[in-house]
Formats: C-alpha cells, structure tokens, sequence
C-alpha cells in the first residue's frame, strides 16, 4: 500500500500542454534528451512495458512524450532497441519490472507464462493489463483475472485496451479520449487514472476485475453494439415498404391491368419511393417513446416508477434512429435530383409532348399542381436542413460545445420541426389522392398514407401534451410532485409560539 502511495505522489495528474505538442517519436539527433538526464531526475516516474508490439512503441512514444522515463522489457533488447525513442531504454524484462511502480503487460495472454520468473520482482507493484479477447465471450475469465491469479502480490487493473496504437500516436484530441478501467484496488487505479490524465485522457472507473474485466475486452471485438437494432429495424422497414410499392406499382399493373411488366422501375423508381417513407416513420420513433414515457409518469403519478425494459432500450436507441432517418432522406434527395436524367423518364416525358400536341392542347398548365409541387419541395428541402441540424449536434465535437439547455432545444423542438415539416411533405404528396378509388390498388392504401400513420399519431400526442390541462401536471411529477403522497410544509415557529408571523400552516400538496 505504501508502495502505491509513493507512485500516486509521483506522476502527475495533467500533462502539461507543451508537452502534447510535441512529436511523439523523437529522431536521434540534436535536441533529444538523452537517458542519462531523464534518471538523474528522480522527480520523473518511471513506468515499465512489458513487450515490443505496435502497441508498445506507440505506448512508449507517448510516455516520453509526457515526461515519463520508460523501460521497455524484451526477450532480445539488443534486436528491438531500434524500434523505440532513444529516451526509452530497452532492457530485460526482469530488469525493467525491477525499475518500474507501474508496469503495463502489453504481451499475448498465451505469452504471460514466460513472466513466471518475475513473480517477487513484480510484488507490490502496478500492473496494467492491455490484453482483449480473441473471440467475444470465448472465455468465462478475463486475461486480467488470469494475471492477478498469477501475481496475487501484485495490483492489476484492466485498462487501455479500447485505445487504439494510432490513437496514442495521433493524440487523443483525434478520438475517444475515455479510457476504461477496472480493478479491485482503489489505489492502483487512482496511479493508473492519474496516468491516463498525464497522457492527455481521461479515466473512467468502470469498478472490480470480477466484474468488468471481461466486459471491458469484448467491447473492442463489439461492432456497434448500440447501433445493431436501429440499422436493423430501418432496414426492416425499407422492405416492408419496397414490397409493398413492389405489389402496387409493379406486380399489380402486370397482373390486373394486363401491361407490360415495368421492372425497370425497381431500381431507382421504386427504390426513391420507398426511401421517403422509411426516413418519415424512422423520425417519428425517435419522437414516440417520448410521448409514451409522458403518458406513463401522467398515469402513475410519478417520475420514481421504472420504465419497460423495452421502452428504456427504445429511448436510449433515439440518436441512432434519427442518424438512420437523415441517411435515408439524403438519400432519397439524391435520387430525386437524378430521376430526370434516367433514359425512362426522358422517354415518357416525349410521349406526353406528342400527345399534348396530337390532342391540340395548347396550354397546360394546372394552377393547383403548380402550387402543390412548390409546396412540396419547399417543405422537402426545409425538412432535410433541419435533419441535417439534427444530425450535426449528434456529432460528439459540436455536443460537446453545447450547454444543456441548447442540445436539448436542437433534439427536441427542431427535432419536432423537421418531423411536422417532413409529415407536411408527405402529405403534399399524397394531396387529393386519398379520395381516389384508383389509388387503392390490390385493395391496398397508397404508400404515403402507411407512412403517416405513426408521425400523425406522434405530432398529435405531443399537440396534446402540449395543453395546459396535462403540461401542468406532467411538469409537476417531473419536478418530483408525487400523486400518491401529499406534503405538508409548516413555517419556523418564533419567540411567543407564533408561527410565521401568526401565519397558519400552509398546505402545499398539490405543488
């Protein structure tokens, strides 16, 4: 323990900013310091790496580049000594952990046999696991277990395996800058936590080796865990909806009506009619367990009950939900830019010339067309700004320069105005073609109105939430109001037995 308590005096909790901006990987000339003035300084830590990996150089790049003074640890210093600064010394692995407090094991689980010797040289001391699995969940113990097994005198703490070796060349204002750790010492990850500040990241506790460690190395093999149900769920929905315009538009002129087959609208035509679509219903469930979660705290009566399990992993999966919303209106907006120049739509734009001049029509203009196409594209392109607002504040670097107040206005409200714009486009759309007996082909309602059911439901649900009759209330519970308990608050009692002034009690309970 005091061992620890020495190392925590000794490294720093900030690396000074002159130090980020220096290169990471010095060359061997003028102006590098030399080993023998790093260890005359005996105000400089001394940390250890055990191997010689990428991760290892760009590891020991990064510490010499903080002001640390490092010993690498290798089974053949003199081969490897080239590939580190020349501030780094490269030595044995005995001799190494014999220098260094604190140790990192940057070794392959099945190599940490040949650390067996190193056992009383590495008692006491900090050990930082950077190992991560092979295969998700292909071990029921973490190779951070495995070592704490094999150095029960030593600390371990599981950490900097989710940073990437370029992620230390580069800096971590180029990327995540938490870095995980676990470990069953407080006072070996406050070293290890110190040290992850020092070097320009920030620490995050994530609790014991037990239960975390091997958590902590799956997360790295994960591929977008939280992003799996959204992507899923919006591809989902592009084939429900493409089938459907596939049975309307395609199968059902072939079959009743005896046409042609029009497969060549499959893949721009119908792909562009089903994009729309996807991207309304998508946006509109980032706004509806929101709706729901209010329709649950106004019928309970209070904030403090739980949720649904489902409806908390629905809400916590919003953010994903509207990135997919955006993807799929960009994409929709490029194909629309490119429909004109298709050789189908040139084709059937010369047939309906020819019939206009074949049927003497000198003007065509229709004044409610005209007014609903400009309608439509103005509210279109209004709707796609404000999801590309949307979409810019779910950046991580401009969220992070937003206070509270202004990240939850762009999420919420010009949330809710891209969603009434985007359901207005829709409904331009569709105009007067509700009442047409012809759009119901194969007894099917047109595409458009499918889609409006959900962002009709969910504009309606909040323009309801909205009023004074629940706005109130729903305020109130969110502010801690409880229906089921009722509070009475009493004034201080003064001198003479008076209370507040001769004031009686106040009821308070429907605050």
């Amino acid at each position: 323990m005091r061992a620890i308590q020495v190392i925590c005096r000794k490294i720093p909790d900030v690396m000074p900013r002159e130090e980020m901006k220096r290169p990471l990987i010095r060359g061997r000339g003028v102006g590098s310091r030399s080993l023998e003035a790093l260890i005359s300084d005996p105000a400089t830590p001394v940390v250890g790496v055990l191997g010689t990996g990428d991760f290892s150089r760009s590891l020991s790049g990064r510490l010499v580049a903080s002001g640390y003074q490092v010993v690498v640890g290798s089974r053949s210093p003199k081969r490897s000594r080239a590939l580190f600064p020349e501030e780094a010394e490269v030595t044995s692995q005995k001799e190494a952990a014999s220098q260094a407090g604190v140790v990192f094991v940057a070794l392959f689980p099945e190599h940490y046999s040949t650390l067996a010797g190193l056992r009383q040289v590495l008692a006491g001391k900090v050990l930082v696991d950077v190992s991560n699995a092979v295969q998700v969940n292909l071990c029921r113990t973490s190779h951070a277990e495995q070592l704490a097994d094999m150095f029960p005198e030593s600390h371990v703490v599981k950490g900097f395996n989710t940073v990437s070796a370029w992620a230390l060349q580069t800096g971590p204002r180029d990327g995540n800058r938490q870095v995980m750790l676990c470990g069953d010492s407080a006072e070996a990850k406050a070293v290890v936590g110190g040290l992850c500040r020092a070097l320009g990241f920030a620490p995050v506790d994530t609790g014991l080796l037990a239960a975390q460690a091997l958590d902590l190395e799956n997360l790295p093999l994960r591929l977008f865990p939280s992003w799996r149900v959204p992507v899923l769920s919006t591809l989902g929905l592009f084939v429900v909806f493409y089938l459907y315009n596939f049975l309307r538009d395609v199968l059902h002129p072939f079959v009743a009506l005896g046409r042609a087959p029009a497969f060549y609208k499959l893949p721009v035509e119908t792909v562009n009619a089903t994009l729309p679509a996807v991207a309304l219903v998508t946006l509109a469930s980032v706004y509806a367990p929101g709706s729901l979660a209010a329709g649950l705290q106004l019928s309970r009566g209070t904030k403090y009950a739980r949720f649904p399990s489902w409806l908390d992993r629905w809400m916590g999966r919003r953010k994903q939900l509207g990135l997919c919303s955006f993807a799929c209106a960009a994409i929709h907006a490029v194909y629309s830019l490119c429909l004109p120049m298709r050789r189908s739509a040139r084709y059937k734009m010369l047939n309906d010339a020819f019939k206009q001049v074949k049927e003497g029509v000198a003007d065509s203009w229709q004044e409610d067309e005209v007014w609903r196409m400009e309608l439509y594209l103005s509210t279109g392109i209004m709707a796609l700004c404000l999801l590309s607002l949307l979409a810019i504040a779910s950046l991580p670097s401009v969220a992070d320069a937003l206070n509270w107040r202004e990240f939850t206005f762009v999420q919420s409200w010009i949330g809710l105005a891209a969603l009434t714009m985007a359901t207005l486009h829709t409904l331009l759309f569709g105009w007067d073609r509700a009442f047409d007996p012809g759009q119901y082909r194969l007894c099917l309602p047109p595409t458009f109105m499918v889609a409006l059911a959900l962002p009709l439901a969910v504009l309606c649900s909040r323009l309801a939430l909205s009023l004074p009759c629940l706005a109130a209330p729903l305020a109130r519970i969110r502010r801690g109001w409880e229906r089921s308990r009722h509070l009475r608050f009493s004034l201080p009692v003064e001198e003479g037995g008076a209370v507040g002034n001769g004031r009686s009690l106040e009821d308070i309970s429907n605050v």
